[in-house]
């Protein structure tokens, strides 16, 4: 499998994500034991999933593994409070890292990111925060997750650590940020900027974006590989899976990797099977003509 390098991180370009981790009838270290073997060192954890939950499982699983903890890189994400509010006070960050350590039965997280945005930010706050998580040697890198490029320049008017991490939903049927990439200096649909330039800077600033979600359509509407509401795409994964010995959802995952900025993938499945195919696929390089008709299937087009 591919390696990305984040910071001294020689991280897979797939990452196992534990959201459903908690889910009945899952095998918890059979998944992680799968994506080690297929290639992952890379998962992504988060305070919220299972109200805590995941991450004491994940950490229980991990105890248990066949690798050791010095061979992966463990993630997790702070900053919402449930039903609440977004809270990216000192406080809050610092408490809720503690706890998400506590639950992972880790002295450290080699990344941490805050959750969504928070518009209520005090940059100055999270440079504390991240000053004394960084000190005291439980994190090692700071991220955000689903933040635009402003908010990040102005998280760094105050935060000292790189920033080297953006976790976004993106995926086959979640192209905005190449959407308006093409569609520059258009007037229809695809020229909107909801992001402003979030790919471009991304890759100017070496920030390495995070795709979650990269099998769902709308934004919790399910999986798009193998619905009957996409033909077109199917077909297109169908044929592109036969040329390569692959399965539809690996050449979904080849279509992210083929982006020449270098995005790391989180799944979410935690069944074996699930992962070894995509782990199986992860090495497939799509041609450019490829990638293009992938995207055109999706119902898109190109100006």
């Amino acid at each position: 499998m591919k390696k990305i390098q984040i910071g001294d991180m020689n991280a897979s370009q797939i990452v196992l994500g534990v959201m459903r981790i908690n889910e009945q009838g899952k095998n918890p270290v059979a998944a992680l034991e799968a994506a080690y073997a297929g290639g992952i060192n890379f998962f992504d954890n988060a305070d919220i999933y299972g109200a805590g939950e995941c991450e004491t499982i994940f950490g229980e699983a991990l105890k248990k593994a066949s690798f050791s903890r010095d061979d992966v890189y463990v993630q997790t994400k702070v900053g919402i409070r449930p039903g609440i509010a977004f809270d990216f006070s000192k406080k809050h960050i610092v408490e809720s890292l503690e706890g998400s350590l506590k639950r992972l039965g880790l002295d450290y997280v080699d990344s941490l990111l805050l959750h969504r945005p928070d518009t209520l930010m005090e940059p100055e706050e999270v440079a504390a925060a991240f000053d004394e998580l960084e000190k005291s040697g439980k994190v090692r890198y700071f991220g955000v997750s689903n933040q635009n490029a402003g908010q990040v320049e102005l998280l760094k008017t105050a935060v000292k650590q790189p920033l080297i991490m953006n976790q976004l939903q993106f995926g086959v049927m979640h192209t905005g940020m190449i959407d308006a990439g093409i569609h520059v200096n258009m007037t229809d649909e695809g020229s909107i900027n909801h992001d402003n330039g979030l790919l471009e800077y991304s890759r100017i600033n070496k920030m390495t974006i995070q795709a979650w979600s990269p099998f769902q359509y709308g934004l919790f509407e399910g999986v798009f590989v193998g619905n009957d509401k996409f033909p077109k795409l199917n077909a297109k994964l169908q044929e592109l899976a036969d040329k390569y010995g692959v399965t539809p959802t690996g050449i979904a995952i080849a279509w992210i990797n083929r982006h020449p900025a270098n995005i790391q993938t989180v799944i979410g499945t935690i069944t074996p099977s699930r992962i070894t195919e995509v782990c199986d696929a992860s090495d497939v390089v799509l041609t450019r003509e490829e990638f293009y008709e992938v995207y055109l299937a999706a119902g898109n087009i190109l100006p």
